[in-house]
């Protein structure tokens, strides 16, 4: 006997024969579900109503109601029954042999149907009760866990074998747009494909749960409304008892918003707060990227470091708000002069700029973007009810003539700078020129 029935258990008979009652008495005792010295465990009301009065007040393990009542009968005693005790496991018991009426009693919330002529056939009431109470427990776990999946922020599917989905949470359909009329019997990923992922991607997540393994990643997956949205997914193979693969459970987060924090979070660290363009680390890793391509092609890059000639008089006569409004405008200028994607233009701090031409023909080339950034910069500056004007002195290093490293280069491009600074600011010096003249 197990642990439920062995402690003292209540039974609430609904049952308006004195005579049954007897007999259900007797069957209880012989069924062990009295033990010796313990309470009588049934409690007796002879109408629904007493029943409902009663089940309130001693709250009962199980009942056992007749469906022929003096102020009720039929399927409506179970609906009223369940319905004023819907925690508790009902059993019909009835005189009447009607398959029909068990399945709508069935239907109505009872847990068992048993005829009173069985009673006494092979413990047929101490099994009904046993069954009624672990079936009970076996439901209330399983509304637990249904609440439990439900109430759950992570979208949750569950599909057969062939990736039909045959249920899905609040939350994925939330997060997705997809009711779950929309979504029962279709295929998840042909529903959410982004075409964000190849067909080598979905080749290995099948692979991965077919094997019956775990698979987790991240993925870009689609919205009813076309929308994208960066997903976090996790599905589990579920096996069933002859070692075979039967359903897939997905674990699916919305974590679009977490992207796009840390990507945020990784452009401040690489860009500079004022103007926005790539700061010294981005800078230095762009540079060493391009360096060990031009290595490998053996072409040529420039590095060109300017600094605004005439600068802080605008910050001490204006102030620093005019002069960060005046380097945002000198950045737009500076990116309109070097608008190819693979080349750089950054900011190092204060007025000093660097601009990486990532691949160019010969050491000319950067002459010429050289003259359109001193032409652009030469151009009156309109900030609020200001015109300003400045120049930029330009210091240019090619590799691999002027340095052939990444320090080299950036070191010998502000030693031109310096150089053009002398030579009277507003024009460009390559280090080669530096190099001839002290060597003359």
């Amino acid at each position: 006997m197990n642990e439920s029935t062995r402690r003292p258990i209540s039974i609430l008979v609904i049952e308006d024969d004195p005579g049954d009652l007897g007999l259900i008495r007797t069957n209880v005792r012989l069924a062990g579900l009295r033990s010796m010295g313990q309470e009588d465990p049934v409690i007796w009301a002879s109408t629904l109503a007493d029943g409902i009065a009663a089940a309130t007040v001693s709250k009962p393990d199980v009942v056992l109601l007749d469906l022929s009542l003096p102020d009720s009968s039929g399927i409506a005693t179970v609906e009223a029954m369940r319905a004023s005790a819907p925690a508790v496991p009902i059993i019909v018991l009835t005189g009447q042999d009607d398959h029909q009426l068990a399945e709508a009693a069935l239907h109505a919330g009872a847990q068992d149907y048993l005829g009173k002529g069985q009673l006494f056939q092979q413990d047929a009431l101490g099994r009904a009760i046993r069954h009624a109470l672990v079936r009970q427990k076996l439901e209330s776990r399983l509304r637990l866990f249904d609440a439990a999946l439900n109430a759950v922020a992570s979208g949750i599917l569950i599909t057969d074998v062939a990736a039909a989905i045959i249920w899905a949470n609040p939350a994925f359909t939330e997060i997705t747009g997809f009711t779950m009329s929309e979504v029962v019997g279709r295929n998840p990923g042909a529903m959410l494909n982004s075409g964000k992922q190849d067909r080598r991607f979905y080749e290995g997540m099948w692979q991965t749960i077919l094997a019956g393994r775990v698979w987790t990643g991240e993925l870009v997956n689609r919205r009813k409304n076309g929308s994208h949205f960066d997903a976090a997914l996790t599905i589990s193979p579920v096996t069933g008892s002859d070692g075979n693969i039967h359903h897939f459970v997905a674990v699916m987060q919305d974590i679009s918003a977490r992207k796009a924090t840390d990507e945020r979070v990784q452009h401040l660290a690489h860009h500079d707060q004022l103007t926005d363009l790539p700061n010294r680390m981005l800078l230095s890793d762009r540079l060493f990227q391009s360096l060990a391509q031009v290595r490998r092609e053996q072409a040529t890059l420039a590095v060109m470091f300017l600094d605004l000639d005439d600068f802080k008089p605008v910050n001490d006569t204006l102030g620093h708000d005019v002069g960060d409004l005046l380097l945002k405008e000198v950045a737009l200028r500076l990116r309109g002069c070097v608008p190819r994607n693979s080349d750089t233009v950054a900011r190092l701090g204060g007025d000093e700029f660097v601009v990486l031409l990532a691949q160019i023909d010969q050491a000319a080339d950067a002459a010429v973007v050289a003259r359109k950034i001193l032409a652009a910069l030469m151009r009156p500056f309109v900030i609020g009810p200001h015109r300003i004007a400045i120049s930029t002195s330009i210091g240019i290093a090619v590799y691999p003539q002027h340095g052939d490293e990444v320090s080299g280069l950036l070191k010998n491009a502000d030693t031109a700078m310096y150089h053009a600074k002398k030579a009277g600011r507003g024009c460009y010096r390559f280090f080669r020129e530096l190099a001839e003249t002290t060597r003359a």
